[in-house]
C-alpha cells in the first residue's frame, strides 16, 4: 500500500508545511528519511542543508 504524504497542514492562523528529506548515512551507506514540520519560507533552506 502506498504511503500518502500531506503537503501542507493548516492550524488556526499559521500555515505549516511538512518536508521530507532523504539522508545517506556515511557509515552504512543506507538512506534514512528526516521529516519536519515548518513554515513554507524556510523549507528550501532546510532542504539545502546537509
Amino acid at each position: 500500500m502506498a504511503k500518502k504524504t500531506v503537503a501542507s497542514l493548516q492550524t488556526s492562523s499559521k500555515r505549516l508545511t511538512k518536508a521530507i528529506k532523504m539522508v545517506k548515512s556515511p557509515k552504512t551507506g543506507a538512506y534514512t528519511f528526516q521529516e519536519s514540520v515548518m513554515t513554507p519560507e524556510v523549507v528550501n533552506e532546510w532542504l539545502s542543508k546537509k
